[in-house]
């Protein structure tokens, strides 16, 4: 089973956290997040009960392009791009160049883990509670 790790810091946070790295003062631990979000509203949005149904549909169907997922999912292939641009964005969705050009879309992840500090001393996994939410 594969798990995306997902993060919440501040702007600032997650810019000294940066900084830290490219200066060599910190090496991130497989544990740590991979993708880091500013507000836990906005992670929350991305995975709405909307997305988390795109995603099952995705991982179920394997869809062959972005117009089979479109008649699949019963939305527009215009929204439907926007949704998973944002997605893929985030490590949650992977869209792949398929037969004649066509984005193929596919889920690499199985489940997210959310790291979120409740003291706001630190934003690695190490001081935070994971919470996990399935994508199956």
């Amino acid at each position: 089973m594969k798990t995306l790790k997902i993060g919440i810091a501040s702007y600032d946070e997650m810019k000294a956290r940066t900084l830290a790295i490219t200066c060599g003062e910190h090496m991130p631990a497989k544990a740590e997040p991979k993708v880091w979000f500013t507000l836990i509203e906005s992670f929350a949005k991305l995975l709405s009960e909307h997305n988390r149904h795109l995603v099952k549909l995705i991982a179920r169907e394997r869809p062959g392009s972005l117009t089979e997922l479109a008649d699949l999912a019963g939305r527009s292939k215009s929204n439907l791009s926007r949704t998973l641009k944002t997605m893929s964005r985030y490590g949650l969705v992977e869209l792949r160049s398929g037969e004649r050009g066509k984005l193929v879309p596919r889920v690499p992840y199985d489940q997210v883990r959310l790291a979120v500090s409740l003291t706001g001393t630190g934003s690695g996994a190490s001081d935070s509670i994971g919470t996990r939410q399935a994508l199956r």
